[in-house]
């Protein structure tokens, strides 16, 4: 089966082609981040104007790369949400265009479980073993899913109210070190100590069980940096890489925390990560680590596939075409800002 994906739920423009669930024929990613960066942050109707500009390009792209034509293709599949409506609009329109005017099936995916399928995508390496848990953490979500089976799923925590990578980028824009702040910090945080600054592990108390909650850490931050001497003090060299690496290691020690904890709740030997955040170096060193003395097997999606793409959108409608409880996405299909899964 060749599905064409399509994902535009925020400032990614991308399409691809997958075979049969696994192979990725191709996969095109158009980013957005040099017309945020200014703005240190997405600009939601900025991002849905140059959707819109290059989708039908993206999507000949990916069919040129996979060789293929669209009279080839089995299935349509898009995301539907959650994500900024402005963006999903031209993704699911053109979308429904094309399957309507193909007479393909139209295959609405959710954009969170489009990250789940991130770890199945390579039919080359091990896929995880149901039931496992998955952390999914981005600059939008941050949460602990426990997953039953295909299609199965029970979010089990959930942040509270900044999402991990939202903190990231909030960090990096008060201390004027540029957008996106995972990277950046991520980068810094290797030439610090990470137990230069002892800041307070969020939540990681019994009573909130498996939430996250990140706004008081990125308060904790601004105040620290505040009360040592403002932005001047930490606007480079050492100082400033210990600064990242410590509120990098708090986060990390959370994520962890919480995901080894949820495995042990729940009897799960398998952990998955996915989400932009599971590209960090720290989190994805660590998970392994920690799990490893613990016997638990950790499935890590490769970088290309962390951030928002269409290859893992198309992997999720697969499964979804797969399963007894099938139906069919009606052209009435609408974007949704939030959506659970």
């Amino acid at each position: 089966m060749l599905i064409l994906a399509i994902e535009t739920s925020c400032d990614e423009t991308s399409a691809a082609i997958v075979k049969d669930g696994a192979e990725v024929l191709s996969n095109v990613i158009a980013s957005q981040i040099e017309f945020h960066k200014k703005y240190g942050g997405i600009v939601p109707e900025i991002a849905s104007r140059l959707h819109a500009e290059i989708i039908s390009l993206v999507i000949q792209d990916a069919l040129d790369r996979a060789k293929i034509t669209l009279k080839e293709i089995d299935a349509v599949a898009v995301t539907f949400g959650p994500g900024l409506v402005g963006s999903l609009i031209v993704g699911v329109s053109a979308a429904k265009a094309l399957a309507y005017s193909l007479k393909k099936p139209l295959i609405g995916v959710n954009h969170l479980e489009g990250h789940i399928y991130a770890n199945f995508l390579n039919s080359k390496f091990e896929t995880p073993n149901f039931p496992f848990i998955c952390l999914l953490v981005s600059g939008g979500h941050t949460s602990l899913v426990l997953v039953k089976g295909h299609g199965s799923y029970e979010t089990i925590g959930r942040t509270r109210d900044d999402a991990a990578g939202e903190a990231y980028d909030k960090i990096a824009r008060f201390l004027k070190i540029g957008y996106p702040g995972g990277p950046i910090i991520d980068k810094l945080a290797k030439e610090g100590n990470p137990n230069a600054i002892q800041f307070k592990r969020p939540m990681i108390e019994e009573e909130f069980g498996l939430d996250f909650s990140f706004s008081g850490l990125k308060t904790g931050v601004v105040n620290f940096v505040n009360k040592a001497g403002g932005i001047e003090f930490f606007s480079s060299g050492t100082k400033l890489a210990d600064l990242c690496a410590s509120f990098q290691q708090t986060v990390v020690d959370v994520l962890v925390g919480k995901s080894l904890k949820a495995a042990k709740q729940y009897h799960c030997q398998t952990i998955a990560l996915a989400g932009g955040v599971s590209a960090n170096s720290a989190l994805r060193q660590e998970l392994k680590a920690k799990a490893e003395g613990k016997e638990i097997t950790v499935h890590i999606p490769p970088f290309e596939y962390c951030t928002d793409n269409a290859a893992m959108i198309g992997c999720a409608a697969f499964h979804k075409v797969s399963s007894l409880e099938f139906r069919v996405s009606s052209l009435n299909l609408a974007p949704v800002a939030s959506a659970k899964i």
